[in-house]
């Protein structure tokens, strides 16, 4: 992935950076958790078409 490319992106919903993870060809979000898929150097940025990451374990049901 161009490592100029990536300065520049961001996830479409929350317009937070994203990181690449070159293993899983993806493109995360750290701040809403979307996942998006990059096939061949080319990012599909679809919110409809992203995957979700769990929250870390114990973050599901924080509350007083």
């Amino acid at each position: 992935m161009d490592p100029e490319l990536l300065k520049i992106l961001a996830c479409p919903v929350c317009k937070t950076p994203v990181e690449y993870h070159e293993a899983e060809s993806v493109l995360a979000c750290a701040k809403c958790r979307r996942r998006y898929a990059v096939k061949d150097d080319i990012p599909n940025m679809l919110p409809e078409e992203a995957s979700r990451e769990s929250p870390p374990r114990g973050d599901e049901h924080r509350g007083g």
